[in-house]
């Protein structure tokens, strides 16, 4: 009789066979003669450029070729269009699901994120699948989180020390991991949460060249990429080990944790699988966990940098400015995006930006480039969050979630999560930047290269005890 440890060993071995990175099924393109200009240097260097210095590379690539260009990655060439202008970004938003695909644009996440993962999937299958995810992060669901994150971010703040310095990168990643945990998986058992933090890291905590490396599986004999699909099988077990207990639970339909929402029938008698179940948790880690650690941390690099700063963020957190909390948030994302573009891989020729272009070939909106022109935000380089005060930036020149109909199904998650952890860290001390930082690219990430130093110092009769 099979265990679960022989039943989950064999489903992670399908998922490798079966998900294939660098764009899966997607036509091969034709006619590409006709595309948009870009460096004519080998795959591989542009493969690099683009993977692992596109904070560099992107913005040259705008200034030599323009508002639209062409780069060609591995393994087989296949191009790349990106777009920097708003109205470019409107249309493949709205572009037909049944053509504009995204889930072959993230394929290079498939072997992690599995067939299931809403980022993955198109069309019908994506309907499907946002429609059961959605109750889940619905504006009630998102006010019974509010609770538990706050309790999560207090306990963290608890552990500063006034004149602490530390990387507040590692401090929010480690906050925000085990809201992840708590709050989405709704794990409480003491040792699994022990036994689930190493494997959700490890997970997270990939470069670029690991990535790579799914497309090719004889690296997975050697090193980094060995120990990457090693861990995998380990975070499948303890994950299918959660799931199929909590659909036992007692007490499930009470529970207001994502995995518990998600694991009820809906109104149509529609249900997920362990299997899609396994797949749409890793895609909500992947995509919230990191990415509002990010967030956070360039806002706290970015409020420690200067008093006056400090002093209303300070303010906010006092008197219950929430507004003003989400707007530094906002502005953090614009200054510092953590994903670099949106990728949508065309499945039929189609006309943007009044370019026709071929099947095969992959558009997409370029964050990195939205969110730096000074014709979509005056001063582009300055950090300055009353931007988003009262009132929000163009449509389509802001877009850290996406857009359309994939427009991150977490956005709201996020949002509300950053602002009650920012309201607890301003709340009890004031952050003070040490030392300038820049972008590291890790996994599809970037992140503070430093760790967003900072120096925390506690509030005049406010605060924890030592």
């Amino acid at each position: 009789m099979a265990t679960l440890e022989d039943d989950v060993t064999r489903l992670t071995e399908e998922r490798f066979a079966k998900m294939r990175p660098f764009g899966g099924n997607a036509p091969h393109p034709i006619g590409t003669a006709g595309l948009p200009p870009g460096p004519r240097w080998p795959l591989i260097l542009q493969s690099i450029g683009l993977l692992r210095f596109r904070h560099r590379f992107v913005p040259w690539l705008h200034r030599r070729y323009g508002d639209v260009f062409t780069v060609r990655i591995l393994p087989k060439g296949r191009p790349l269009v990106l777009f920097t202008r708003p109205e470019h970004a409107k249309e493949i938003f709205a572009g037909d699901p049944e053509v504009f695909h995204a889930g072959k644009g993230n394929a290079i996440l498939g072997p992690i994120m599995g067939e299931h993962s809403l980022l993955l999937q198109d069309a019908g299958e994506h309907k499907r699948a946002r429609r059961l995810l959605m109750p889940a992060f619905n504006g009630h669901a998102l006010r019974g989180y509010e609770d538990l994150v706050t309790d999560v971010a207090r306990a963290e703040v608890a552990t500063w020390r006034d004149g602490e310095d530390f990387r507040s990168l590692e401090r929010m990643n480690a906050l925000t991991l085990e809201v992840i945990l708590r709050v989405v998986f709704g794990v409480t058992d003491v040792q699994r949460l022990a036994a689930l933090r190493p494997r959700v890291n490890a997970t997270v905590d990939v470069g670029p060249s690991v990535l790579l490396g799914w497309g090719y599986p004889w690296l997975q004999r050697f090193g980094r990429w060995r120990a990457t699909v090693e861990n995998a099988y380990a975070l499948d077990r303890l994950m299918y080990a959660e799931i199929r207990e909590r659909r036992d639970a007692p007490d499930l339909e009470h529970r207001t944790d994502v995995l518990s929402r998600l694991i009820l029938t809906d109104e149509e008698g529609d249900r997920l699988t362990d299997e899609e179940l396994r797949d749409q948790l890793v895609t909500l880690l992947l995509a919230g966990h990191e990415t509002t650690a990010s967030a956070l941390a360039w806002t706290l690099h970015e409020v420690g940098r200067d008093p006056a700063q400090r002093e209303r963020a300070r303010a906010a957190a006092r008197d219950g400015d929430d507004d003003w909390l989400e707007a530094l948030l906002k502005e953090s994302m614009r200054l510092h995006p953590v994903i670099p573009m949106v990728v949508r891989t065309l499945m039929r020729p189609a006309t943007v930006g009044g370019l026709d272009l071929p099947a095969g070939v992959t558009v997409g909106p370029s964050i990195l480039i939205a969110h730096s022109r000074p014709d979509n935000h005056p001063e582009p380089e300055a950090f300055r969050p009353e931007r988003f005060l009262g009132q929000n930036p163009a449509t389509n020149t802001w877009i850290p979630f996406g857009g359309g109909v994939r427009r991150c199904i977490g956005a709201g998650f996020s949002l509300m999560e950053g602002v009650a952890v920012l309201r607890e860290v301003f709340s009890a001390y004031d952050v003070e930047s040490v030392g300038a930082d820049e972008p590291l690219v890790r996994n599809i990430t970037s992140v503070p290269r430093r760790g967003a130093r900072v120096r925390v110092s506690r509030r005049g009769g406010v605060g924890f005890p030592a």
